[in-house]
């Protein structure tokens, strides 16, 4: 589990592929403090430690993961968002995130507004995901709150913290980005589909 509080971001130094499978090389400040097999969310996306060096650790992400997501994406020289799987006890300074992007979205627009951020993003509604404004989005593994939520559109805004330590700041309209819904949302929308 994960809170949506990014830690550091990494730069991709290498991508391999092999088969459906593509292995990510990152370099960041926490790779030297990863061990093989831990759980760190690269983007939002939950992956395996699998291999390490000095200042850099490697994470496989399966077809099935690339087909949900924008690690496909993902160039020598990409920014990516790392967090590491939440220690009991520690603070949820986030919300409640699983690191099991749900599908992708389009960045709409980013606006400047006056010392802050306002970006929108579209995403397809037919796999029933919602959200609600003042609520919790996963945008690249960054826990948000929704200001403005349409049907397949919802709006966030980003004070400069988030904007500077994250890899938000190179998003653009036209860019891809994951999406984790809440995931208390998610079980409600469930109960409510099986009821009808």
């Amino acid at each position: 589990m994960f809170t949506g509080i990014i830690e550091t971001i990494g730069t991709v130094t290498h991508l391999r592929q092999e088969a459906g499978n593509l292995h990510i090389t990152v370099a960041s400040s926490l790779s030297d403090e990863l061990k093989i097999d831990q759980s760190v969310s690269h983007n939002g996306v939950c992956l395996t430690v699998v291999g390490l060096s000095p200042g850099e650790h490697t994470v496989t992400a399966i077809a099935e993961t690339l087909s949900k997501s924008n690690l496909g994406t993902l160039r020598v020289g990409s920014l990516v968002n790392l967090e590491r799987c939440t220690r009991v006890g520690d603070r949820l300074d986030g919300h409640i995130v699983q690191g099991h992007v749900d599908q992708t979205a389009q960045c709409l627009a980013v606006e400047e507004q006056q010392g802050s951020w306002r970006y929108t993003f579209r995403y397809n509604d037919a796999s029933g995901n919602i959200t609600v404004e003042k609520g919790s989005i996963t945008v690249n593994g960054i826990s948000l709150t929704v200001v403005d939520s349409e049907r397949d559109q919802f709006s966030v805004a980003i004070i400069p913290y988030t904007y500077e330590h994250t890899n938000l700041k190179q998003v653009n309209a036209g860019d891809t980005v994951n999406l984790e819904f809440d995931i208390i949302g998610k079980y409600v929308a469930r109960m409510m589909e099986l009821r009808r």
